[in-house]
């Protein structure tokens, strides 16, 4: 990213190119080989859109009964959230994952997710 006006940040073709191939994700298997991630599970949020929807969102911390994941039903299903009403979204994907936890549900993340990856594609 860089600084275009004061406040005004911008995504660079490269950071484009990384962001929809979802290279820029690569970092996170060091977490997932470390441990303190897993590979299909609730994304981690930004702490600021944490601490508004525990203040709106009944049983906002029953995601974090499992360790956050590399990708998540949320990520397959649900575009980039932007908004508040968008993390209220996906967390109604991550309930349901968390709800329907299963080998099966995770392996059909998986190959989602692959299929994303390798088309460069996204909601």
């Amino acid at each position: 990213m860089k600084e275009i006006k004061k406040g005004k940040m911008v995504v660079t073709k490269f950071g484009q190119f990384m962001r929809r191939y979802r290279i820029d994700e690569i970092p996170q298997l060091l977490n997932v080989l470390k441990g303190d991630m897993s590979l299909i599970g609730p994304r981690p949020e930004i702490p600021y859109f944490v601490s508004r929807s525990r203040k709106r969102i009944p049983f906002y911390d029953t995601v974090f009964s499992v360790k956050p994941g590399l990708t998540g039903w949320a990520q397959v299903k649900f575009r980039h959230a932007t908004s508040i009403k968008d993390y209220n979204q996906k967390f109604r994907y991550n309930l349901y994952y968390l709800k329907n936890i299963s080998l099966s549900q995770d392996l059909v993340i998986l190959l989602k997710t692959i299929r994303v990856v390798l088309l460069g594609s996204g909601k």
